[in-house]
């Protein structure tokens, strides 16, 4: 930019003209940013990915995952839950995804596994948390799929009505040796935006 604004000011032989610049600048600009055919076609080189052995019975299929997910941040009050456990379900690309309304506005907090620990498991400790799938619905073509997983949350296992019921969308990879979760992206049920039909049992 500072070369030129120096050519217009002293060449005086050819000054600039910037009706012929803009088309120029505007042709580079969009082909910055058009996909590439070559990304478009190409699988990507695969990601680094560690496991704990640990936990092989987790990830052994998708049922097992998703039983995992749930059982793992459940428990009373008081009751530490296993967050080693709970990181190993994770691809280590794999984001938690609320969301929500703040005042009028849709909001949505893309997390990592570690800022999921951080943030809610004080409270899930503290409250107690016990959540679980009611029902599903899955939808798979490849390595990739996707569920969609109906839950309700109760503080304790012996309530008799849960004080929370929402959606999970969850995306689960396959990489031909265990599952991993790839995205939770969840929404609550509310007063204005009960759960659909097609979510509930027996759909």
């Amino acid at each position: 930019m500072l070369s030129i604004n120096r050519a217009t000011r002293h060449s005086p032989r050819r000054p600039l003209e910037t009706s012929e610049m803009r088309p120029t600048i505007l042709a580079a600009a969009l082909l910055a940013l058009a996909p590439s055919p070559a990304l478009a076609q190409t699988p990507p080189e695969p990601t680094t990915a560690s496991a704990n052995p640990a936990y092989a019975a987790d990830v052994a299929s998708m049922d097992a995952i998703l039983a995992a997910l749930y059982a793992v941040i459940s428990g009373d009050a008081g009751v530490a839950r296993d967050w080693d456990r709970f990181r190993n379900l994770f691809h280590p690309s794999a984001r938690l995804l609320p969301t929500g309304v703040r005042e009028g506005v849709g909001v949505l907090t893309p997390l990592t596994p570690q800022d999921y620990v951080d943030r809610a498991g004080p409270t899930l400790v503290r409250d107690g948390f016990h959540e679980r799938e009611i029902a599903r619905r899955t939808e798979a073509f490849g390595a990739v799929t996707h569920v969609w997983s109906t839950y309700d949350a109760r503080r304790s296992a012996a309530d008799a009505q849960p004080f929370l019921r929402g959606v999970n969308s969850i995306q689960l990879f396959n990489d031909g040796t265990r599952w991993w979760i790839v995205s939770v992206y969840w929404q609550a049920e509310t007063p204005t935006l009960p759960l659909p039909p097609e979510y509930l049992p027996g759909s």
